[in-house]
């Protein structure tokens, strides 16, 4: 009887471990994405890093995310911009190509969701 419910104990736990894994979103390296852009592209992904480089008003501009591994350009129309120095984590699409404020950016990621 003991041994049944530690089974079953053990059965839920796993489940709810499992559960939790699935709902947290996965994210994705900057330098994977600067490597290869064509495999994110048109994909919503989320990086997480260090934001700098901040420039815009009005509730859009660009800034820029450091994880460690890379940088890479967010564009942020509607959702604000992060303070230098700020943690963050960004959902967006990669896109390849971009012009903001007369400048190029070769892959940047375009802002989908606000800022987590």
């Amino acid at each position: 009887m003991v041994i049944l419910r530690v089974r079953l104990a053990l059965a839920a736990v796993l489940a709810l471990a499992m559960l939790f894994l699935l709902g947290c979103p996965t994210h994705e390296s900057i330098a994977d994405i600067n490597r290869d852009p064509g495999r994110f592209a048109g994909k919503e992904i989320t990086i997480k890093g260090q934001a700098s480089d901040a420039f815009g008003g009005l509730g859009a501009g660009v800034f820029q995310v450091d994880d460690g591994t890379g940088r890479i350009w967010v564009l942020s129309q509607n959702f604000g911009i992060p303070g230098n120095g700020s943690n963050v984590a960004v959902t967006g699409r990669v896109e390849q190509g971009i012009s903001v404020g007369g400048r190029n950016f070769g892959v940047i990621l375009r802002q989908t969701k606000a800022l987590d």
